[in-house]
């Protein structure tokens, strides 16, 4: 259940987003933000605030360990609307290290199925990226990266 512990310290962060999070053929848009990120619960939970200071805003994500179901349920707010979004679920594969987490959200005003994938977890450079489906996973538009880069002490 310490699967995010990883994560725990703080980080420059390389992000990549779509222009239209919906449209696979949108313009990649880079930008940075510092992610600080604590270890709660024996491992069972972690927090991180991520600021994005050339967009103007920043959020939180609340990982939490579902006992019972042997699952993450990860919980982000943004600043900008001080609401929390449906989680997104899963775990992550003990041989890899790598997570992947879904759920249902709605972006524009369209329902989306989200999907998270956190990779290279057992790095110094951790990668998480999101895709979302407008058909209910028979196809997805890759939206967003970001490259983890580790801040020295």
């Amino acid at each position: 259940m310490d699967d995010f512990d990883f994560l725990v310290g703080t980080w420059d962060v390389a992000n990549r987003w779509r222009t239209d999070f919906l449209d696979a053929d949108s313009e990649w848009e880079e930008f940075p933000a510092v992610s600080r990120v604590s270890r709660h619960f024996d491992g069972g939970a972690s927090f991180d605030e991520i600021e994005f200071p050339t967009k103007g805003f920043a959020g939180l994500t609340l990982q939490l360990y579902d006992r019972e179901r042997e699952q993450w349920n990860l919980h982000w707010a943004s600043r900008r609307t001080g609401v929390l979004i449906p989680p997104v679920t899963g775990r992550f594969d003990g041989a890899s290290g790598d997570g992947v987490f879904t759920g249902r959200d709605t972006h524009d005003g369209k329902a989306v199925l989200v999907r998270f994938e956190w990779t290279r977890t057992r790095t110094d450079s951790p990668r998480w990226e999101q895709f979302f489906s407008v058909d209910d996973g028979a196809s997805w538009v890759h939206n967003w990266t970001m490259d983890f880069t580790r801040r020295a002490a």
